[in-house]
């Protein structure tokens, strides 16, 4: 398995206010293992890549990364989920937010948006999957909102 350094891949690097230790990264599809037609740095288990290419390619994002990448089922939901070191990969979500330090929180996306959150001193972050349907949500809360609203419970500003 190649283990790269992220600054030697073409992936993309917000250039946003964030305090010290906080970090994001876009990848792209460069550095994996994958084969055609999900060549190469493929993420998703859900669209019928190798299982072992995807495993493979999410420990050479661990790695890349310093942190331990939790991934989540998307569903176009409202649902956040608060992740720890313990917490399970695909669990149906659509945001994530996180106060532990070492771990990511990921969302994919493909025409939907990544939402990146943190608090002004980094004591939590958080991540959502901004799609047209979790956008709208129920009852004019969405996943945005949602996840404002969680995020401030879990790191209340002060």
């Amino acid at each position: 398995m190649p283990l790269l350094n992220a600054n030697h891949l073409d992936w993309l690097r917000p250039d946003w206010p964030a305090p010290n230790g906080v970090r994001a990264v876009c990848t792209t599809r460069t550095g994996g293992v994958s084969v055609a037609p999900y060549d190469s740095l493929n993420l998703g288990d859900h669209v019928g890549d190798e299982p072992t290419h995807v495993a493979a390619n999410r420990a050479i994002f661990e790695h890349n990364i310093g942190a331990q990448p939790i991934f989540l089922t998307q569903v176009h939901s409202t649902t956040v989920l608060e992740l720890n070191t313990s917490t399970p990969h695909a669990r149906a979500a659509d945001a994530s937010m996180t106060a532990q330090p070492g771990v990511a929180c990921t969302v994919m996306v493909a025409d939907c948006l990544p939402v990146l959150f943190t608090t002004t001193h980094g004591q939590a972050v958080a991540a959502a999957h901004a799609g047209w349907r979790g956008l709208a949500g129920q009852d004019g809360v969405g996943i945005l909102e949602e996840t404002v609203k969680r995020f401030s419970a879990l790191a209340p500003i002060k």
